[in-house]
């Protein structure tokens, strides 16, 4: 697998920088020459998004990603830093174009991360917890 491109400019952050936090969120990506593209996020990192998508986005084309899981849901716009083959599609990074939107993700991304530790606690230990005893047991 070749190494992600890094970027060029002060705009863009190299991507290899940020811790990453592996996800299984439901994304919707839209973009002007294309409909909008269902798919799950791969991960988010303090500067953005990683997610699949089926076509090929240029660096620098403006995509609007949306979640769609919560209420109300999550949309942004984001610039694409970069875009590699991976199987039949493509692994796209993007950046957020406003930091509002960065932390709100970044919040989204811990719910998300709660409800999946909660599922896990009940599919393979059986103990049912509420959303909040699953998140007071995630952060400690």
């Amino acid at each position: 697998m070749q190494p992600r491109p890094q970027a060029t400019t002060l705009a863009y952050r190299p991507m290899r920088s940020f811790f990453r936090h592996p996800t299984d969120i439901p994304l919707e990506v839209q973009h002007d020459r294309h409909p909008v593209d269902r798919r799950t996020l791969c991960d988010v990192s303090h500067g953005g998004l990683c997610f699949r998508h089926a076509n090929r986005l240029a660096p620098g084309d403006t995509v609007t990603v949306r979640i769609p899981a919560v209420s109300p849901p999550f949309e942004a716009t984001s610039r694409v830093v970069w875009c590699q083959t991976e199987g039949d599609g493509f692994q796209v990074g993007v950046e957020f174009l406003d930091q509002q939107d960065l932390y709100r993700a970044r919040m989204i991304e811990q719910v998300c991360q709660i409800e999946h530790y909660r599922r896990e606690m009940r599919e393979k230990h059986g103990r049912s917890l509420s959303s909040q005893e699953a998140a007071l047991e995630w952060i400690s």
